[in-house]
């Protein structure tokens, strides 16, 4: 075997030995769970007998007339695309304001990122007494401007989704990105915007032009890892603060896994739906990646 041959199969053997690991991890944290979870979505089993296989009855009861399967969908989809969008402008909007050079930013930059740091069930019960219409400290704000009698927030079917859409702005996500976003500013060449503002852009054009084609590549990385959040971490948040409620206006995907499986106890239909996730999950991620290349920028 040549010098050179020897040479690059030992470099790939030492690093598939550093990443060795985390496939193992993935293989039998990730991997074989994903795939036992599709094998019991063809079965109807309640935890106590044994599965028994029953083909594609459980995706039939699931489409099926009467099911609260498509309102279910809906109500991901928009908490998934509101969330979504609050959370990465926010995020955004708190970078920028961590690369203004004033004094105490690191302070500043503290603070933003303590939420990410909460658990997320803890913020839900803090966000539950801050929203409740008798002694919630939003409806005492409220009062002070006039407004006597404030909503019940949680209890409202046409108010409890943007509530928790506002809320998921104080969730691990945020934080996350706002810390890649903030280094990506920081790697934007200066003399870039010293060339827009020669031309005579103003701060709008600049940032237009200039801030968000630069940074468009960690853009898309933060866009898809908040929907990824949205889609699957919504658990944490909603269960808390309504679990489903009022009626079925936040009962989200996840919330209907956890429910049919261990409440209900039909892990072959709780099952199906995490097949359906998972596939849902796979396909928007799969459409951002490809509407990407129409905005996203890379250095070539």
């Amino acid at each position: 075997m040549p010098v050179k041959r020897r040479s690059r199969v030992k470099d790939n053997l030492t690093a598939y030995a550093f990443l060795s690991p985390w496939i193992i991890g993935f293989i039998f944290f990730t991997g074989l769970p994903i795939i036992a979870s599709f094998v019991l979505s063809f079965t109807k089993w309640n935890l106590i007998s044994a599965p028994q296989f029953v083909g594609l009855e459980n995706y039939k009861l699931m489409f099926g007339a009467g099911s609260n399967f498509w309102n279910t969908l809906r109500v991901t989809l928009e908490f998934t695309v509101g969330s979504v969008i609050v959370t990465v402008l926010w995020s955004l909007a708190m970078a920028m304001l961590l690369n203004m050079k004033v004094k105490g930013v690191a302070i500043f930059q503290f603070f933003y990122f303590v939420p990410a740091v909460v658990p997320t069930v803890a913020t839900a019960f803090v966000f539950q007494l801050i929203f409740n219409q008798q002694i919630g400290v939003f409806n005492y704000l409220l009062s002070l401007v006039g407004v006597a009698n404030g909503p019940n927030w949680l209890m409202n079917g046409h108010l409890v989704l943007p509530t928790i859409v506002f809320i998921s702005i104080y969730t691990y996500s945020t934080g996350q990105m706002m810390l890649v976003f903030n280094a990506a500013l920081k790697e934007v060449p200066n003399e870039l915007y010293e060339a827009a503002g020669i031309d005579g852009a103003n701060v709008l054009q600049k940032f237009f032009n200039v801030t968000l084609p630069s940074i468009s590549p960690i853009f898309l990385f933060n866009l898809v890892m908040g929907t990824i959040a949205a889609l699957t971490g919504s658990f944490a948040l909603i269960y808390p603060l309504t679990s489903g409620g009022p009626g079925n206006a936040t009962d989200v995907l996840s919330l209907a896994v956890y429910s049919s499986g261990f409440q209900n106890f039909r892990l072959g239909y709780a099952s199906a739906l995490s097949t359906i996730l998972f596939v849902l999950v796979a396909l928007i991620a799969y459409a951002q990646f490809a509407l990407s290349q129409k905005w996203v920028t890379y250095e070539s």
